[in-house]
């Protein structure tokens, strides 16, 4: 009896195939269910049937031919040698590893995925910094490892604050990393959180914190993590690399260096801010260029500019989406009070006349609010004479608070998400609404259909946790040795994934490599809270939720 029930278990696995001969000596591979499959098919099926994290230790193995093949083309061997020996490596252990799973049933649960993003983040950095530390020597491997974790999370902070100690090659991997950082979290945000209704879903209308998707048989079968994944896999990666060659020519058009442009191109899809110059500010793309950027940064304010694909969508589109709405009121309003500081003065001593520099100052202030609201931080080469203009040398606490806001729900921004500012607004006018009228009854309107009726509450709980969390690595980096100010800004840039705010917040730029081993140990812990956020951490140590 036990015999039979084996033999029926492995007859359902969906992987288990047949193998029949063609009439002309050709092997014909048929699925279980009759249906012929081609060699190819059978491949792919199987490779889909590897676990999450074993699939991305492969693909970013891979990956290391590209800088190797660069590194070959401008001449740096050793570099181009490391990489590829790494790549090599990489690809063979990932084989070998594939061909010891294969025939094993994978597991269905919601959250063995998270758990192998959540690995990705930590585990998968060790491996990226191999061919680093190989192609520069002069380093320690603990900040080889704390670059790549930066990376792919997106937080785009180094310790390396002169861009010329790194060769071009390496300027590249990090923009590179950061760039399939950034696409993963598009990946994630559709396959992996919006189906436990994590990362900013749990606050709509259709959300709760950490319970997955319930229907009938066929539509748990449709809503496997593993299909899911493929399908939005299939849906985003083209946009992605489109969005991205697109942005690369346009800036080569420009003028701009193309290693210049290809690492701005992928810093601003993946809201990394990695340049291998140091930043936009010394790039020289004038008015226009950083308008093309800005453009390009919309895409990070809104699901709903690029997809509609998720829970988050509205039917009134974009006009109607709050997130792009209340990101646009941002980027207008707080550029525009910079601005007005220094006018209302001005108008005094008679300086507006030079509307020139006005204007400067101006767009300066919104190039850089729109960068650092999604997190990219990226600076304008106006923003100078904007902190002039305005009379604040060191506008910190504004940049934090924009950082803090972040950009759109199931976009590579970091930060606390407009969604969740958007219902402690709603919850606010409602509240001043029932001072006035106490017995009156609120309509939730196109928008605020979004949004369940406890979406404030919840919302207003990821920020009590985004609040100890802050205070939590504060506390951590002023133990380690860092000044409280120090502290705080390192903190809100490792949590809101912006590390171009540690070299813009103070007037003395925050050197990270003179930092002990601990406090970069907790920015690299921080570092991966901000991406997967507190309630996704929270839902991976919770027994009830394995169990389900």
């Amino acid at each position: 009896m036990a015999a039979n029930a084996r033999t029926s278990a492995l007859a359902n696995r969906a992987f288990l195939t047949e193998v029949s001969w063609h009439p002309r000596g050709r092997t014909r591979i048929a699925s279980t269910k009759g249906l012929p499959l081609s060699r190819e098919s059978y491949i792919r099926q199987s490779l889909l049937q590897l676990p999450l994290f074993l699939l991305l230790f492969g693909i970013f193995s891979a990956s290391m031919i590209v800088p190797a093949v660069y590194g070959v083309s401008v001449r740096e061997l050793d570099a181009a040698r490391a990489f590829f020996y790494a790549g090599l490596l990489g690809v063979i252990a990932f084989s070998m590893i594939a061909v010891a799973h294969a025939g094993r049933s994978p597991r269905h649960g919601a959250l063995g995925p998270l758990m192998s993003l959540f690995s990705a983040f930590v585990f998968l950095p060790l491996m990226l910094a191999i061919p680093f530390v190989e192609a520069l020597p002069t380093t320690r491997f603990v900040n080889a490892y704390f670059e790549m974790v930066s990376a792919i999370t997106t937080t785009g902070a180094t310790v390396f604050e002169d861009p010329e100690r790194l060769g071009r090659t390496l300027h590249l991997w990090r923009a590179q990393v950061g760039w399939m950082g950034g696409l993963l979290m598009w990946i994630a945000a559709s396959a992996i959180l919006a189906p436990l209704h994590l990362g900013g879903f749990e606050v709509t209308s259709q959300a709760e914190p950490g319970r997955r998707d319930a229907g009938s048989g066929d539509q748990r079968r449709a809503a496997n993590p593993r299909a899911r994944l493929v399908r939005v896999t299939r849906a985003l990666l083209p946009i992605y690399v489109a969005l991205t060659l697109l942005l690369w020519l346009l800036q080569l058009f420009g003028g701009q260096e193309p290693l210049v442009a290809i690492c701005h191109a992928m810093s601003i899809m993946a809201t990394s801010g990695i340049s291998s110059i140091g930043g936009t500010q010394d790039a020289g793309l004038g008015v226009t260029g950083e308008m093309v950027m800005l453009l390009f940064m919309l895409f990070a304010l809104s699901r709903l500019t690029f997809s509609q694909d998720t829970v988050t969508a509205t039917q009134g589109g974009l006009l109607t989406d709050p997130e792009f709405r209340i990101g646009l009121i941002v980027v207008i309003i707080v550029p525009l009070a910079i601005f007005l500081r220094h006018w209302v003065g001005a108008y005094d001593v008679a300086a507006f006349e030079n509307f020139s520099q006005a204007a400067s100052a101006l767009w300066g202030a919104v190039f850089t609010v729109m960068s650092f609201l999604t997190t990219t931080g990226f600076v304008s080469e106006h923003w100078a004479g904007a902190q002039d203009w305005s009379g604040l040398t060191t506008p910190g606490i504004i940049l934090m608070g924009l950082a803090l806001i972040g950009g759109g729900v199931a976009t590579t921004a970091g930060g606390v998400k407009l969604l969740r500012v958007f219902a402690l607004y709603r919850n606010g006018v409602r509240e001043m609404e029932r001072l006035v009228h106490p017995n009156s009854v609120s309509g939730a309107g196109t928008a605020g259909r979004r949004l369940q009726s406890n979406g404030a509450f919840i919302a207003w709980i990821f920020f009590m946790l985004f609040a100890v969390s802050l205070a939590g690595v504060t506390l951590l980096l002023a133990l380690s040795g860092a000044s409280f100010e120090e502290a705080l800004v390192l903190s809100v840039a490792a949590l809101s994934t912006t590390g171009p705010l540690i070299d813009h917040a103070m007037e003395d730029p925050i050197r990270l490599i003179e930092l002990s081993l601990g406090a970069k140990a907790v920015l690299c812990g921080a570092m991966v809270l901000g991406r997967l956020e507190t309630l996704a951490i929270i839902a991976l140590v919770t027994p009830d939720l394995w169990r389900a």
